[in-house]
Parts: structure tokens; C-alpha cells; sequence
């Protein structure tokens, strides 16, 4: 399959992904709950194992500098820091009714964006190595289906139908498509191998200051050490998949 054919099939089936949230339709909200922060969990695990075991390798071994590469990541961790600052926008994994989003519309912009960057960082890794590129997005995706779930959760129970709350996200969902065409646009006119420790910057505020406070410090040691045991299973197969490649 041809560069542009992975970015095209990456984005669809991230807008794909966007439709998971109707499974809470037909779940018991107990279930969803328990669902939930093992799986959020496991999405931490896999974008930072992502970011340190695929991408940030991948760049030192580009033409990227020491220094260059490190500027990129702390530039992709900044730019995620700000476009929550600015959006007062956080992902929403709990129960929906425990979360803290007012605006419905404000979930779609701030979702909208975070998959236009998304799919412009990973866009950089699939013009990369495919290879590359495919542990990447198993590392997004594995981050958006919790994501999805709760988001739906928020937007119906904000008042939306469940028709147009699976419309908007698979729309919203479609602008990592989006940025994902950009990337290969921009990659005839400028070298963007930047934007692969640019995406790992992305993956590690995600997962480190967006995830991992989520699954933190419960009461119960049990459920503590399960989702310790996710977040490990998540690195564990973005290593094996790293000592494999």
C-alpha cells in the first residue's frame, strides 16, 4: 500500500472509532464504569510506550540532531498544554455524568483540534516508515476509544440525540484525516520528519498529564493495581512490537 493510501486508511478508521461511544447504549452503565479506567489505563501505557519505544528512536535515527529532537517533543507536549489552557478542555474518560465539561460544543472544538494535530503528527511518522506510522496510530487509537466513550456519554447526556451525537463525533473524528492529508501535502514542500518526536511530545502529555491522573491514587489497592497492570500492558506491547519491527 502506497503512503498515501495508510494515511487515508489511518484517518478513516480513526473516524471509525468515534462510533464506539454507541456501546454505552447498550451496556449497563455499571459495566461502562468498569470498562472504563482499565482502559484508559492501557492507552497510557501505549503512548508512552509509543512515544519512547517507536518515535523518539525514530527520530534520533533521522536526520534529526539530539537538540532538534528534543526540542520537537517539548514543542508537541507545549502545543497540547496550551490548546487545553485555551479551550479549558480535558478529556472526559469517568462516568458522565462525573464529568466536569459544561459546553457540549466545547468537547466537539476541543476534540476536533486534537485529532487535526493528531493526524498530523502521525501523518510525519507514516511518510516515515510505514511501520512506524502503524505502531503510532495502534498507540492513538488505543487512547481513542476510551475517549470516545466518554464523550458520547457527555454529548447525550448534554441533551443530544444519539444520531446526532454519533454524526458530529465521526465528523469531529475526521479531521485527524484531515491532518493527515496536510502532512503529506506539506512533506513535497518541507522535510517533516520533525513531526515524528513532535507526535511523541503529543503522546506523552496525553497519556502522562491527561491519563495517568485519571487512574491514580484510587481507595482501593485492588483497583490500583489493576490499572497499574493495563498501563504495563499497554508499554509491554509497544516494546514487544518495537523488538519485533
Amino acid at each position: 500500500m502506497s503512503t498515501l493510501g495508510w494515511i487515508v486508511s489511518g484517518g478513516l478508521l480513526m473516524a471509525a472509532i468515534a462510533m464506539v461511544g454507541g456501546v454505552t447504549l447498550v451496556l449497563k452503565p455499571e459495566t461502562v464504569k468498569r470498562l472504563l479506567l482499565p482502559l484508559v489505563a492501557f492507552a497510557a501505557g501505549s503512548l508512552i510506550g509509543g512515544a519512547f519505544f517507536h518515535m523518539i528512536p525514530a527520530a534520533i535515527d533521522s536526520r534529526l540532531t539530539a537538540l532538534d529532537t528534543g526540542i520537537a517533543v517539548v514543542s508537541g507536549f507545549t502545543v497540547f498544554f496550551v490548546l487545553e489552557q485555551l479551550l479549558h478542555w480535558h478529556h472526559c474518560h469517568r462516568a458522565t455524568t462525573e464529568c466536569k465539561q459544561p459546553l457540549t460544543y466545547l468537547i466537539l472544538v476541543g476534540d476536533g483540534l486534537h485529532n487535526f494535530l493528531g493526524g498530523l503528527a502521525i501523518g510525519g511518522t507514516f511518510l516515515a516508515d510505514p511501520r512506524l506510522g502503524i505502531a503510532a496510530w495502534l498507540a492513538a487509537a488505543a487512547h481513542e476509544v476510551p475517549q470516545e466513550l466518554g464523550d458520547f456519554g457527555v454529548l447525550v447526556h448534554g441533551g443530544w440525540s444519539t444520531r446526532k451525537a454519533l454524526i458530529f463525533n465521526v465528523l469531529s473524528g475526521l479531521t485527524f484525516l484531515l491532518g493527515g492529508l496536510v502532512s503529506y501535502g506539506l512533506s513535497a514542500r518541507i522535510d517533516v520528519t520533525w513531526l515524528i518526536p513532535f507526535a511523541a511530545g503529543n503522546f506523552i502529555y496525553i497519556g502522562a498529564s491527561d491519563l495517568v491522573p485519571e487512574i491514580s491514587k484510587h481507595a482501593r489497592l485492588g483497583a490500583n493495581l489493576e490499572h497499574l497492570v493495563a498501563f504495563l500492558l499497554g508499554v509491554a506491547l509497544l516494546l514487544v512490537s518495537r523488538l519485533l519491527a
